[in-house]
């Protein structure tokens, strides 16, 4: 099986391409048209996976990934046995800046499955941000839309003077210091 490497391919001009990882196409496919409605400088490539690793025969035709979000389901531990799963997949530069881990459903705790110690860790272990979010929510979901275009652009290269890396280590959280 194919790992996913960031910097096998050239990069497109004023282009970005992010991946979506994720059990739950309904969630991805929501982002994916609230991030396409957002009025950006580039064009945005997005590509839906339920999980990695992707199809090595079309791997010639697919495009270099600038950011990958892992999208874990608050009340599905399945989405998260999926994601660490799938974590195996992504070359160890990946988690330089290009990786993160969006956790939806934050709205409704009431219904959690998933420890949020262990989302919490995931993020560590992978030196990742991790974003909470409500995508069945309007507002909140163009509010993430927002965020995850500025990390797509300046993991893509079109923010002069920042790199992921160092976008990566602002985003940490002050008590990992």
């Amino acid at each position: 099986m194919a790992v996913l490497q960031p910097y096998d391919k050239l990069p497109a001009l004023s282009s970005a391409v992010l991946l979506l990882v994720g059990s739950d196409g309904g969630l991805q496919q929501r982002l994916a048209e609230a991030l396409l409605r957002e009025k950006k400088n580039f064009k945005i490539n997005i590509h839906l996976a339920t999980s990695l690793p992707l199809p090595p025969e079309r791997d010639h035709l697919r495009p270099r990934i600038d950011l990958v979000a892992f999208m874990i389901d608050i009340k599905s531990k399945y989405s998260l046995k999926n994601v660490e799963a799938s974590l195996a997949y992504v070359d160890d530069s990946f988690f330089l800046g290009k990786v993160c881990f969006l956790v939806t459903g934050v709205g409704r705790v009431n219904y959690c499955s998933v420890e949020m110690n262990a989302i919490r860790n995931l993020g560590e272990v992978y030196c990742s941000p991790v974003l909470f979010c409500e995508l069945e929510v309007e507002g909140s979901q163009v509010a993430t839309a927002q965020r995850l275009l500025r990390m797509l652009e300046i993991c893509a290269g079109h923010v002069p003077g920042v790199s992921a890396l160092s976008f990566s280590s602002l985003m940490r959280n002050c008590a990992d210091d």
